[in-house]
């Protein structure tokens, strides 16, 4: 299995928060009016991914 290098996994985690753009109704995302539970969840799923790509990529 191919592991990638931290820039290309930092690519790719950065391009996944383009989805952040698609919402479900007004009042959704970061600067709407309430949240829910998933969306919470995403970001820190997309944080344990970051933090996970760092851990392992180290020397």
């Amino acid at each position: 299995m191919r592991r990638l290098s931290l820039p290309h996994a930092l690519l790719t985690t950065s391009l996944a928060f383009l989805a952040t753009s698609a919402v479900a109704h007004e009042g959704h995302g970061l600067s709407g009016s309430h949240w829910h539970a998933t969306d919470v969840l995403g970001f820190v799923a997309v944080a344990a991914v970051v933090a996970a790509v760092i851990w392992f990529g180290r020397k």
